[in-house]
Parts: C-alpha cells; structure tokens; sequence
C-alpha cells in the first residue's frame, strides 16, 4: 500500500491494498461457499473491522518497538540503538557486523536501515525502509514503513484499544442477506395439523405407554436457547386420528390396505403437520419414506401462492442413490393426491429426459445430489420455491461424500423451510448437518439409538472355511429354498456377483444381479424382474442394500460380511419389513475376527442365538490385541475368486 507495516502510522496497517485485498479474499470464499446474495455492507464492517485499528499494535505509527523511528529497540533504531543509528550496533557507513565505535553499521542503521532505524527503517522504522532498507532502498516494506512503520511516531507508547470486528453485525447482516431473494414472497404456511380431541385429552402416563407399546420410541426436543421446551404433539395411534381432517389422504391410505400406522408414523405426522424439523432415527422397512411424504402432500395443497404459480418444485427429496430415489417416487406415484407431480433426476439416467419432465412442471422432485446440481447450474431446474426439504437416509449421503452437494444444493432454497431429516443411524456428521440446517427439529427414534438389526428377523450365522461360502448358497438354494420364498445374496465384490449368478444359471437356476457396473437401464430391469416374481433370486453388492425395496424378501444371505456393522444392519434389514418375518445368514470366515465382536452385540441386542464358536473367535481376537498383534490375520493370500484366506 502506501508504505505500512504491522502498526498504524506514516503507513497505514497492513497497509490499504492489502485490506481490499482481504474483503476480495473474504467474498470470494463466501461465494464459494454459495452464500451468493452477501450483502456489502458486511464485507465493508469487515474491511473497517480490518484496517481501522491498525496492526499488532496502534499508535501514530511505530512498529514492535517504540521512540523516534521505532524498532524492536527505542531510540531511531533497530535492536537497541541510538537516537539516530540503529540495528545491533549503529552507525553510518555500510559495513555489516562491524563494531558500532568504528563508526560502521550494524544490521541496521541510521540513515540506511536495517532490522530497526530511524531515516530508514527496519522492523519498526520511522521514514522509510524494510527489512534493510532506506528511503531509496527499502526492503519487505519500502517506503513507508516496515512492520511498523511510522512517521517518526512511536509504537507502542501508549497504544489504542483495538477496534473488534462486530461477528453478531456481519451474522445478522449475512442472515438478511440470505433471505433477501425471498423478501417478497408470501411466508411459508407450515402448520395445518388439527388434534382430534381423543389425542389431545392424553396424559403423559398415556403417552409413555404409547412409546413403549411403539417399540420404545423416544422424542426428543432440539430447540435452542430455551429454558422451557415446546408441547410436542401427542402421537397417533390410528390413521384417523392424523388424516381424518384430509379425507383425500385417508382414502388413498385404504386403498393401500394399510392396517395402523407404524411406531415413526405415529409421531412424525403430528410434528410435520405441526409445522417442525423433524429428525426421524429408525432403521430400515419402518415406513421413513410415508412418513414424511403425506404431510408433503398437505404442504404442497396449503400453500399462499397457487400450484401453477411456482416457477418450480415444492418439495426436494434428496437421496442417495438411483434405487432409492427410484422408489420413493413410486410411493408418491402410488397414492396420487391432487395431480400432485414428481420427476426423478438421478445419475445414471437420460439428463435430457430427466430435463423434459421437470421443464413440464412438478411439485415435487427426488433427486441424488450430484445430478441435481448439474441441472440446477445449467438452469433447468428452479429451487426458488422449494419450502419443503427432505434429507433422507443422511448418514449413507455422507457416507458416499455428498456433503459439498448437499450444502451446495441447500444453499439455493429459502432459509425459513420445513426440513425432516432420516437416518439409520446417528453419527456425529450428521448431527452436523442437522445442527447446521434445521431449525429447532423434534428428534424421533425407535429403539435404541446403538446400533440394532431388526428384530422380526431370525439370523443364524454360519462359520465356513472360504471355499466353502459358494457350494453353501448353491445347496440352500437348489434343495432348501421354497417355490414362493425370495432371496437376497450380498457380496462384496462386483466380480463376485457375476460369477456367482453364472455358476446359479449353470445349475438351470433363474438370477438376477444388480451391481455398478451394470448400467441403470439393466437394474431397473433387474429389479422389476425380483420384484414381481419373475426371478426369485438377486445377487447384489452394497450399492443395493438401501435403495432396494421389495416387500417380501424372506431370506438375505451374507456371502461375505459387510465392512461395518452398519452394513450389516442395512442388509438385515432388507427382510423382515413392513411387520412380516424375515431370514437372515451370514458366513463368517476365521479372516473376520475382527468384525465379530461387534456382531455378537447386535445377535445380543435381537435376541439371537450367538454360536460358540463366534465367542471363542471373539476372545482369540481380544487376546491377540492386548498382546500387541493387532495386524494378525490381515495378511491375505487369494484362493479362489470369492475370497481370500488367512495366513495362520
């Protein structure tokens, strides 16, 4: 800039240039970050915050040290000088290191400047200089001033409060900026819950028995910065309890012969009818996906601005993956309501037909982040009147890193949403996105927030020797498996899916496999195939262990154990849904020692026998590592093409 160093004087703080150049830096981070509509007004509290108080230290200009020209000495000089020769031993001439009684100079001088001078000026100088330097060779900060350059003025002496950057001015300001694309729009109508007088008159022992005859939910209240919590709505037990002031729904629910509402449905309706963020923390085949989805249709009906108005979609789902997404919009397709629109948009499909559909008009759009964001940048698709936000299995996004998309993805819709969240699971990166997103939600799960498979279904484990996983699944499908029975085979490799099903169609069995490899147009086909009977058999990595909704699996079989117990629970779980019972087993190999600790946890919590021979492998694996050998059995020797052994 004009001169400056790290005070405030002759040379301006860090000098002008560098402050613009700061608020250039700030913004553009911020609109990296998306929040596109920052006002200027605090990017100029910041610069003011920035360069109004100077450096390290204020003062009419001085540097680290104070007197005439200020060094890190007092005087006119550097180190420790005299009034008008600085540097560690002053002087006038031009000799470095040199005895100051010489007359040479030190590492900084009088009038030529070095670490600290007077007429040139150092760390701390008067009327030019840098690192070295006077005022016709300045150094790091020619000129005006080094690190704390001044006019002859001191540096410390009696220094200035400094001037704090005011965070709740710039927040409240970038808050208002957020909001400014929609300061014109009708607010957004988020409650149209009316409590049939059955559930209002209930009282809290009624109410806990209600939890736990739902399988133990708990109901939790996030509300920030409140000594007294809010009344959460009572939970319903019947489906006319939540929708018999929307007849519309009701029919669309008997014509879908639904029996009673499941344990998450019971008090998800009246919270997202009531208007809150909701977080819904449930495992797999709990009814997640209705759950949310028929107060979407409410919230679509019931808001100010007309349907044909909104240049744009209501509600986004985000999900992550094509399966899941898939079937979600069949569930909306499948009850109807009021024309309501929806379109899939989801990697892997045609963009151009996934465009044309959205360019039709919807209201409510399912997407996986990544192919939402490319149409939204090539503006196809208008987030501007989304006011219902569904984060939907949030802890397998994060998982396969959508994070960035996601925030990227909510930074185009209005900051006053309606947000529901679900999860299998409650990590701490996704109470992240839930501390960060949502306002004030109402935190719902059933059972326990550990780990837990699903408890309708039986699962037996079975420990092999790697060679024999693959004859195993052949037997049990040739000789054991029912003509009406539906089976589920995970592996763990892509490879392994292909040449499992091969050996399968070698022994006259129909099979389907599902895998990333395969393109979307064959999966799709694959699971239509499974789904309606055609093919009884599906071999699927975990890519399907999600998105895959088929009602009546009775049997998944676990060729190789999942990576984590998370997966394990997913795959568990994708039987034994919607109420009905379920089959599940798993091989476990000598080489998975270091899983099944944890497994016998999850058998434990289910009730389900635990073998023995699990718990002595369980115990060898401990042992192991209080020994120090925790790598034991690591080391992989191949031996077939479904596995590998352990070197023992």
């Amino acid at each position: 800039g004009g001169g400056g160093g790290f005070g405030r004087g002759g040379g301006e703080g860090f000098g002008r240039g560098a402050v613009e150049a700061l608020g250039e830096a700030v913004v553009k981070v911020l609109e990296e970050a998306a929040v596109e509509a920052l006002e200027e007004a605090a990017v100029e509290a910041l610069k003011e915050a920035v360069s109004g108080g100077g450096g390290f230290e204020r003062g009419g200009g001085g540097g680290f040290g104070r007197g005439g020209g200020g060094g890190f000495g007092r005087g006119g000089g550097g180190f420790g000088s005299s009034s008008n020769s600085g540097g560690f031993g002053g002087g006038n001439n031009n000799k470095d290191l040199e005895d100051s009684a010489d007359g040479h100079e030190g590492f900084g001088s009088g009038s030529g400047g070095g670490f600290g001078s007077s007429g040139g000026g150092g760390f701390g100088s008067g009327g030019g200089g840098g690192f070295g330097g006077g005022s016709a060779r300045g150094g790091f900060g020619g000129g005006g001033g080094g690190f704390g350059g001044g006019g002859n003025a001191a540096g410390n002496a009696d220094p200035a409060a400094p001037k704090r950057i005011p965070w709740a001015e710039i927040r409240a300001n970038m808050a208002k900026a957020m909001f400014a694309p929609w300061e014109n729009e009708p607010p957004v109508k988020k409650d149209f819950y009316q409590e049939v007088e059955s559930i209002a008159r209930m009282t809290d022992s009624e109410r806990q028995a209600l939890y736990a005859e739902l399988n133990n939910i708990t109901v939790q209240d996030l509300k920030e910065e409140s000594s007294t919590k809010r009344s959460i709505p009572n939970p319903v037990r019947k489906f006319e309890e939540a929708w018999s002031p929307y007849p519309g729904i009701m029919r669309e629910i008997m014509k879908n012969g639904f029996e009673r509402p499941t344990p998450i449905q019971c008090q998800a309706w009246p919270v997202l009818l009531k208007g809150m963020d909701f977080i819904g923390i449930a495992q797999t085949g709990t009814g997640k996906t209705l759950a949310f989805l028929l107060p979407a249709f409410i919230h679509i009906e019931g808001q100010v601005r007309p349907r044909k108005e909104r240049n744009g979609p209501t509600v986004l789902v985000l999900s992550p993956t094509r399966e899941l997404a898939l079937q979600i919009q069949g569930e909306v397709e499948k009850y109807a309501y009021k024309g309501i629109r929806c379109v899939c948009v989801y990697g892997g499909g045609s963009r151009r037909q996934q465009v044309a559909q959205v360019e039709k008009g919807v209201e409510i759009v399912v997407a996986t982040p990544g192919r939402l964001n490319d149409i939204v940048a090539e503006g196809k698709l208008n987030l501007f009147h989304v006011s219902y936000l569904i984060l939907d299995e949030a802890d397998r996004m994060l998982d396969m890193g959508f994070e960035p998309q996601i925030i990227r993805a909510i930074s185009k819709i209005r900051p006053d949403r309606q947000t529901v969240m679900t999860s299998a699971t409650w990590p701490p990166g996704v109470r992240r996105i839930a501390d960060k997103y949502m306002t004030d939600p109402v935190q719902c799960y059933v059972g326990s927030l550990d780990l837990a498979a699903v408890h309708t279904v039986t699962q037996y484990i079975e420990i092999v020797e790697e060679d024999d996983k693959k004859p195993c699944i052949l037997r049990f499908v040739s000789q054991e498996m029912q003509p009406t029975d539906k089976v589920l085979v995970f592996v763990s490799r892509k490879i392994y899916a292909d040449h499992l099903a091969t050996d399968m169609v070698m022994a006259g069995l129909d099979v389907e496999t599902i895998h990333g490899d395969r393109d979307q147009h064959d999966r799709e086909e694959a699971l239509r195939n499974f789904r309606s009977g055609d093919v009884r058999i599906l071999v699927a990595t975990d890519l399907a262990s999600r998105g895959l909704d088929v009602k009546d699996v009775t049997h998944v079989i676990n060729m190789d154990m999942p990576k984590n117990m998370e997966e394990y629970v997913h795959r568990v779980g994708r039987t034994g849904r919607a109420g009905a019972s379920g089959v599940a087993i798993t091989f476990v190999t000598r080489q998975d020692w270091t899983k099944v600790g944890e497994l016998i946890k999850i058998l434990e919590e289910a009730n389900q026998e635990v073998p023995n021979e699990l718990r002595r492998m369980a115990e060898r694996w401990e042992r192991k590592k209080a020994e120090g050998g925790a790598s034991f059995g690591q080391r992989r020797n191949r031996r077939d093409d479904y596995g590998s052994g352990i070197i023992l």
